[in-house]
């Protein structure tokens, strides 16, 4: 299911050498992607190369944009592969995307990748569209678009205003965007922290050796872990764990946080 995918791997469409050894990795989800990484003498070849026959993992397929030359034929390439989903990038218009998924049969879901200013003063009308499953946060294109510097601090606002689109709409968290440094696993785990703090619920990743940081960075410490079992045995009502008051929101907190470990009570 791609509403649980947390570490989704690219892998550039015009490579179908590396589909399998992308499969093997750690990573929950395939990317393949027919957009940036593939150059636009390649996008034909990269089309013709798409399968899902590589892998028992989910596979998704991200298509160049509305309004580029190459969207209408990979619509018809995904219409014939049906993938787990469909990532669209410069999503910005609640109107585009319905069309598109009403293109692909209405079953196929869609990630909406949310780039630009225009994308996300109407990230809560994306969420809400019909066959959005989630939403995606494409950082360095949005810094692009906004001229503004890719900093923690400048994009706080705007990774706060998708998990707050995503929940409005009852769509699964987002998924951050990519850490472009591939030789610094500190780097990989604090933007992977930062994003699971603010409640996203995923990081898309560029290189199999950033899946081990992010995974790690979104499952639960040991510390968190232990603190939720004593929340959830401390009874029902207001109680006191650790010298802090514990009620129901808390315990719905440790509840989340053992659910992800497969230790939860129903």
């Amino acid at each position: 299911m791609v509403t649980a995918v947390r570490t989704p791997l690219f892998v550039p469409a015009n490579r179908p050498d590396r589909f399998p050894k992308a499969a093997a990795t750690e990573a929950d989800a395939i990317i393949l992607d027919l957009e940036d990484a593939v150059p636009a003498s390649e996008k034909e070849a990269a089309r013709t190369n798409l399968t899902t026959g590589f892998t028992e993992k989910p596979v998704i397929v991200r298509i160049n944009a509305v309004g580029t030359s190459w969207h209408p034929e990979d619509v018809v390439a995904l219409r014939k592969l049906a993938p787990d989903a469909v990532m669209l990038p410069k999503a910005e218009a609640p109107g585009e995307i319905a069309t598109l998924h009403t293109a692909l049969g209405g079953s196929v879901p869609v990630i909406a990748l949310i780039e630009s200013a225009r994308g996300l003063a109407n990230a809560r009308s994306i969420a809400s569209t019909d066959g959005v499953v989630r939403l995606a946060f494409g950082s360095i294109d949005y810094c692009a678009d906004l001229g503004c510097a890719h900093l923690k601090e400048v994009l706080l606002p705007v990774r706060s205003e998708l998990v707050l689109a995503s929940r409005l709409a009852g769509i699964a968290a987002p998924i951050d965007g990519v850490t472009a440094q591939l030789d610094n696993p500190a780097q990989t785990f604090e933007d992977a922290s930062h994003a699971r703090d603010l409640g996203m619920a995923g990081k898309l990743c560029i290189h199999p050796r950033q899946l081990a940081e992010i995974k790690r960075a979104f499952a639960p410490s040991l510390d968190e872990i232990e603190w939720a079992r004593r929340v959830l045995a401390s009874g029902d009502g207001a109680a006191n764990v650790d010298g802090a008051m514990v009620d129901e929101p808390v315990r719905i907190r440790a509840r989340t946080i053992l659910a992800s470990t497969q230790e939860a009570d129903a």
